[in-house]
């Protein structure tokens, strides 16, 4: 018969492997993976030095900034949790209630446009990279609180064209999908 310490350290060994393969998921993900409450989650990260998703998150895009060679990492929405440059990108967003219309606390189009615009371009092996077409479309609301995972592959590249399709889900279901043609162009330092 197990004691309950050998319980719990099978769990927290069993922990840190899993914020390892997937650094992403939440503490009441984590919860029902290892059916306790979040708040054994939670002092079980504090005991084993787990820093909190937000912290996680944050750790993860840092180091995927310095690869960006388009748009500044700050000038991306969401968090760059993953780039392989001209291949494929993706991003976080953890929306609030100032992005979402007031009266029915679904988030404006224009904050999830801008992080499918932000991944699509951050992708894109490029010193300046504009979207030259946009064909999107918005299949489900998306509702403040929500987090948005925007994953862009780039599909196809024709000379200075780069055709990226950008699909962005929420808990696995797909609220977003977009194909753009990027256009790259040299700068004027690279000209001289």
């Amino acid at each position: 018969m197990k004691g309950k310490g050998s319980g719990k350290k099978e769990r927290q060994n069993n922990l840190i492997q899993r914020v390892k393969a997937d650094p992403f998921l939440t503490d009441e993900e984590l919860a029902d993976v290892f059916y306790v409450s979040i708040q054994t989650i939670r002092l079980d990260r504090l005991e084993l030095g787990i820093p909190e998703l937000r912290e996680r998150i944050k750790n993860v895009a840092e180091k995927n900034y310095t690869k960006v060679k388009s748009i500044e990492g700050k000038e991306i929405i969401g968090e760059l949790v993953d780039l392989n440059l001209g291949s494929n990108g993706i991003s976080i967003l953890e929306t609030n209630e100032d992005m979402a219309f007031e009266k029915t606390n679904v988030v404006r189009g224009s904050h999830i446009f801008a992080q499918a615009e932000s991944i699509a371009i951050a992708v894109i092996d490029a010193s300046v990279a504009l979207i030259g077409v946009a064909n999107i479309k918005y299949k489900s609301p998306v509702f403040a609180g929500d987090k948005l995972i925007a994953k862009a592959d780039v599909v196809r590249t024709r000379g200075n064209k780069y055709f990226v399709w950008v699909f962005i889900k929420v808990k696995q279901v797909e609220v977003f999908r977009g194909k753009f043609i990027l256009v790259s162009f040299s700068t004027k330092e690279e000209e001289e």
